[in-house]
């Protein structure tokens, strides 16, 4: 929205709008949805009824198309800085309301039926700029001709006279040459002589004596006469007296229109308002959205939901639906794992822009959408920093995240990425693992949570919180090569198959090998004494070392396991007690 492109957003792909107010008043719907339910009901039952009834759509677009902008033209008027084409255009607008009103009438929504009813169209307002301004009337003001003939006597006298005044001097050009005998002469203007007649050089001789040299020219030569010069301030007082009076009768009329500016701007938000409803009816039926239900309950139920920008990019290539689903009963908060490009993010995402679309009072891409009421949508979704003020990336994720768990109720939806991702392993599971927690237990109700994690140990949380469900984005692996499925399947997964989506993005072999090697020393805690992957030192690169887990300190480790009652530790426990065990063999809690 706050882009100078909208290309690759929300906004372009809902803006089917017609007029610049409507797309206007787009940005603040998308910018502000609703938290009204009966007033997000009716603007979805308008748009129903305009995605229906395809000639309502056609002909209340057509006659848009037609309307100027008619905030601006109206806040131009209220400002004296209106032209006379911007009064034409708002002739032309105008003209369009009746016919939208008619149009409008035994509409079966309330909303579209109010802005039939309420609709003002500005009748008296057309008429003055009819009977007043000339259709061919020119962009400037002072270059004349723009109020009609008919409208002002006194101004038609002026004019008159005006076009006198050059019948005469054409008249009078004739006169004189038959007069002199000098069939070349003529009369022209300028600013700086006024009239004046102009005798070419060979024909000087036959100059009267009665006029008067005014100036040489390289060819000829130009003089006046006094009868000349008297007709020429009647028509110069005429012409500066009918530029006067245009000027004023112009002001007189764009005063008149001012006096309507709180009409004007009402029209012009009815007709923003229906501009926008028949674009997400033309969008609704374009891209095959439904209409959401939309209840007071703390539900979610989405099926084959689709991200509404991405699907449009990759048309050719398909986009796989997916279901979400959440409630505060069973489901609350959905634990999505899976592999980077898997496409967890656009899962987020495109629930977040669902219940965004469902509250603005548009139709939404999926084949069933049923949204219990949303007072507020929470994300934390991508990496930012703000090193100017000192933040790093981390910083920037505790700082929203903290936000989220201060503002967040049990109304709202929160979509969290990756959080925890900026530290270290154990700092950011633990982080992750307590907002998590604090999330399912928030208000004594918990929050509408969707949660995308590469802390797989986080899957474990189903067995100490049963709001919590384990979902993950299934992919195939085939050979040595991994597809992404897209598909959102229940269950967990342990594997984030990082190191093949490296290779998808065009690592090199020999890196991709190593990795594999140093990632199976990892796995298989095969380490040396200073707590290196025994391959990782480069001597052993081509081997498969399998060596005893717990190495040197097999004793002790062992007696360390027995005494650990295990039925009574919570996951996040057991955690520690493991990393305790890692310290001790890398050698760092031997004493």
């Amino acid at each position: 929205i706050r882009r100078q492109s909208n290309k690759g957003t929300l906004l372009h792909i809902l803006d089917r709008t017609l007029t610049p107010m409507g797309s206007r008043l787009l940005k603040r719907w998308i910018a502000y949805p609703l938290v009204n339910l009966r007033a997000i009901k009716q603007r979805l039952a308008a748009v129903g009824e305009l995605k229906e009834d395809l000639f309502l759509r056609q002909d209340l677009r057509k006659e848009l198309d037609n309307i100027y902008d008619l905030e601006r033209l109206i806040g131009r008027v209220s400002l004296g800085r209106a032209t006379p084409k911007d009064l034409i255009a708002l002739k032309s607008s105008v003209k369009r309301l009746p016919g939208i009103k008619k149009r409008l009438v035994g509409s079966a929504s309330v909303l579209l039926g109010s802005i039939s009813e309420e609709l003002d169209t500005l009748d008296d307002v057309r008429t003055w700029i009819v009977s007043a301004i000339r259709e061919d009337a020119p962009a400037v003001l002072k270059d004349g001709g723009v109020i009609k003939e008919g409208y002002s006597q006194g101004l038609d006298r002026l004019i008159k006279l005006a076009q006198g005044g050059k019948e005469w001097i054409a008249k009078f050009a004739k006169k004189e040459q038959e007069s002199s005998g000098i069939p070349s002469l003529k009369v022209g203007y300028n600013k700086v002589f006024g009239y004046y007649i102009e005798v070419s050089k060979p024909n000087l001789k036959f100059v009267p004596s009665h006029y008067i040299r005014k100036q040489t020219l390289v060819g000829a030569e130009r003089f006046i006469t006094q009868e000349l010069k008297e007709m020429e301030e009647q028509i110069l007082q005429a012409e500066e007296k009918r530029i006067l009076m245009e000027q004023e009768l112009f002001e007189q009329v764009v005063s008149k229109i001012a006096a309507q500016n709180r009409r004007i701007k009402e029209a012009a938000q009815l007709i923003a308002q229906l501009d926008v409803l028949t674009a997400l009816a033309e969008v609704a039926e374009h891209h095959g959205y439904v209409c959401p239900k939309m209840d007071n309950t703390r539900e979610l139920e989405i099926r084959d939901g689709r991200h509404p920008v991405i699907e449009q990019v990759t048309k050719d290539d398909g986009f796989v639906p997916n279901d979400v689903i959440l409630d505060d009963v069973h489901q609350q908060i959905m634990i999505i794992t899976g592999p980077n490009m898997a496409g967890k993010s656009t899962i987020l995402r495109q629930t977040a822009l669902i219940v965004l679309m469902a509250q603005m009072g548009s139709f939404v891409p999926a084949t069933k959408a049923r949204i219990g009421l949303v007072d507020r949508i929470f994300s934390r979704v991508g990496a930012s920093d703000d090193l100017t003020r000192g933040r790093s990336t981390f910083m920037v994720e505790m700082n929203e995240t903290a936000s989220i768990l201060r503002n967040a109720t049990p109304r709202s939806l929160v979509i969290l990425d990756e959080i925890g991702r900026g530290t270290s392993t154990y700092d950011g599971l633990s982080i992750a693992w307590a907002v998590a927690e604090a999330l399912h237990d928030l208000g004594g109700k918990g929050v509408r949570t969707l949660f995308a994690t590469h802390y797989h140990e986080l899957t474990e949380l189903v067995s100490t919180k049963e709001k919590v469900k384990n979902f993950n984005v299934a992919v195939k692996k085939w050979k040595d090569e991994i597809i992404f499925l897209r598909k959102l399947v229940p269950g967990g997964t342990s594997r984030s198959y990082g190191i093949e989506v490296a290779k998808l993005a065009g690592l090199p072999d020999t890196v991709i090998r190593r990795a594999k090697e140093i990632l199976q020393n990892l796995e298989g805690e095969e380490i040396d004494e200073a707590g290196r992957p025994k391959l990782a030192r480069g001597s052993c690169a081509n081997e498969v070392i399998q060596l005893n887990l717990f190495g040197m300190h097999n004793d002790h480790l062992i007696k360390w396991v027995k005494d650990l009652d295990i039925a009574k530790m919570t996951p996040l426990e057991a955690l520690v007690e493991l990393d305790k065990m890692k310290k001790f063999v890398e050698g760092e809690g031997r004493d």
